[in-house]
């Protein structure tokens, strides 16, 4: 019905044109110039209405085009104050620009659940173009990497050249495991690589996941699957020699009520009590490690830092004093507190004082500071600082290993015990050595299991 009426009157403007036309035309023939003047004035009205008439559409239209290529879906052609003909155009713009608004909306609704998500994950993520420009970044990969913005991927060179340089030679679909130094801890991350295109442009994306306490668990799990193997096979062995040696041990004595020589049962129950005691030492060996790879669940208590510490000095104080060695306390502040065991810790803080205690015996002025603070994540620390020998940095990676020890009469079990403690507190433990300067290794306790 619209159209017809649109064809009625384009219809009617054009024979009101050729009525001009002919009109003019028949005043110029019986030389009526005043009635062809007019005629001519008519017909360019009507040529220039016609025009406009013709032109609403088109310029409409092209409002709407340009509108499209600058993304303005927000304006509104009215669809009652215009002609009729214009009417459904006006009405078809606005059903396209509201249909462009509600993909736009769900896009962007879209987009802001994409980055919720990204936020809450643990794993750090950055995409960057070609030339190196970061795209995105999510803040668990600037909390990693401890890292306020990055503009360019290329920044990392002079902050993090090895993690730099792992990224550099990554391939997609083979990451690889990047250990670093960041602030006082080492990390060890997963760093991960894909490459993709948008609108013709090519991106990379990496993503780096902190897998240093999964490592570590598995590398304890590790450990303490061996132990055992190793308790239960040393426990099978020995357990059947201790037997034996209790049998021989009576049957010397019978052979001594049956006048025996002497000389041949004295080297026979030598032989035999040196059996037994070596029995007995071997069990009680596996022993110790049976314990050590069977470390019960920590029973938590609240616990004042500052008496946690000030107890450990207090159990060592006339060891130290008889070294020689200077012990000073820092807490900060001083009714920090943590939920933990407090056991526990005590053996773990022992182990780390008489380590360092064994560090400063060639230092003149010997001293060893006990420290613990909150940082700004609110996770307690506590250190356990040396002016000793330090560490060399060949044995530095081994020193939690079970059984590894530099020294002649070590057990090597007091640091792999103190890292199994922490784990079992959610923690870590950290070290940072240097030879000729000392040793600091710090307890680092998660703001879950502080108050």
């Amino acid at each position: 019905m619209i159209f017809n009426r649109l064809d009625a009157r384009l219809l009617g403007r054009l024979v009101l044109l050729v009525a001009a036309l002919a009109a003019s035309g028949y005043a110029t023939l019986h030389h009526a110039y005043g009635l062809a003047l007019g005629a001519l004035v008519l017909l360019l009205v009507l040529v220039l209405d016609l025009t406009r008439y013709l032109m609403r559409g088109q310029q409409a239209l092209a409002d709407f085009t340009l509108a499209l290529k600058y993304r303005d879906f927000s304006r509104q052609y009215p669809a009652q104050s215009v002609p009729a003909s214009l009417r459904p155009l006006h009405e078809a713009f606005n059903q396209v620009n509201a249909t462009f608004r509600a993909l736009r909306a769900e896009q962007e609704g879209q987009f802001q659940y994409l980055q919720t998500i990204l936020a809450l994950l643990d794993t750090g993520i950055v995409s960057y173009d070609t030339a190196g420009t970061v795209a995105w970044v999510n803040e668990a990969f600037k909390q990693t990497l401890h890292l306020p913005y990055l503009k360019n991927i290329r920044a990392l060179q002079s902050r993090q050249p090895v993690l730099y340089e792992a990224i550099c030679r990554a391939v997609p679909g083979q990451p690889v495991v990047v250990k670093l130094t960041v602030g006082p801890q080492t990390v060890q991350l997963l760093v991960s690589a894909t490459q993709f295109k948008l609108r013709d442009e090519a991106f990379t994306l990496l993503a780096f996941k902190n897998v240093s306490q999964a490592l570590a668990d598995t590398e304890t799990a590790a450990w303490q699957q061996l132990l055992r193997v190793m308790t239960h096979e040393i426990m099978n062995s020995v357990a059947p020699i201790a037997s034996l040696a209790d049998s021989l041990g009576r049957h010397v004595q019978r052979a001594r009520q049956q006048e025996a020589s002497d000389e041949l049962l004295d080297d026979v129950g030598t032989g035999i009590r040196i059996i037994q005691q070596r029995s007995e030492g071997l069990l009680r060996f596996a022993q110790v490690y049976r314990d050590f790879s069977t470390l019960a669940s920590p029973q938590r208590t609240t616990l004042y830092v500052q008496e946690l510490l000030q107890a450990t000095r207090q159990l060592l104080a006339e060891q130290l004093a008889a070294q020689g060695i200077e012990v000073t306390l820092s807490v900060r502040p001083a009714h920090l507190i943590l939920h933990a065991d407090g056991h526990l810790l005590e053996q773990v803080l022992i182990n780390l004082v008489l380590n360092a205690a064994q560090a400063v015996t060639q230092t003149p002025n010997p001293r060893i500071s006990l420290l613990a603070w909150p940082d700004e994540q609110e996770r307690v620390v506590i250190e356990v600082k040396d002016n000793g020998s330090g560490i060399p940095t060949d044995v530095l990676d081994s020193i939690f290993i079970p059984f590894f020890t530099t020294r002649p009469n070590g057990s090597g079990i007091g640091l792999s015990l103190a890292k199994q403690i922490m784990q079992l507190h959610q923690g870590s433990i950290q070290v940072h050595s240097v030879v000729g300067a000392g040793s600091a290794f710090q307890l680092w306790f998660p703001p879950s299991v502080t108050f």
